[in-house]
């Protein structure tokens, strides 16, 4: 598929989750099928019917283990934020149906322990976590998700470390 040809597909919705701990540090996944080098926040589509808080409560328990009951909402971004796959990736993912994805970022405050954060689950996205500053962050996510990735930084800035 050319870039051309993509523009005519649509994004794919999807939320992204910012988990902060009371240090300001952000929640960072090492994803199972992606570089060595790349860590990233909780995110995923929205089903059909599903409102995009809700969707970020069940993709934060589905890749973290962790539940709404042990977490604080703060904030929503303003607005969707999107991204453009790479050429390398078009027509390969979400089964060729979407040029990228256009997200909805919550902030939420972990308010439980370490030993509640299991991606053992049963359906693993990351092989390990960690805590990140905002800048380990955004140095350690794939480029295309970086310009997104800024964005969502600056929106929650005053709550992160």
């Amino acid at each position: 598929m050319s870039p051309e040809e993509a523009t005519l597909l649509p994004y794919r919705p999807c939320v992204g989750v910012v988990l902060v701990n009371d240090a300001g540090l952000i929640f960072a996944g090492r994803r199972k099928d992606g570089p060595a080098s790349a860590w990233q926040m909780p995110q995923g589509g929205i089903d059909a019917g599903e409102k995009p808080r809700e969707a970020a409560l069940r993709e934060l328990e589905e890749e973290t283990g962790v539940t709404a009951g042990l977490v604080e909402f703060i904030a929503k971004t303003p607005g969707w934020v999107t991204y453009d796959l790479p050429d390398e990736l078009l027509g390969k993912v979400w089964g060729g149906r979407y040029r990228g994805q256009k997200q909805r970022w919550f902030l939420f405050r972990f308010q439980g322990r370490d030993a509640d954060i299991d991606i053992a689950t049963e359906h693993p996205e990351f092989s390990e976590w960690r805590w990140l500053t905002a800048e380990e962050m955004l140095s350690t996510i794939v480029p295309f998700k970086r310009g997104v990735y800024d964005a969502v930084v600056a929106t929650f800035r005053e709550h992160l470390a």
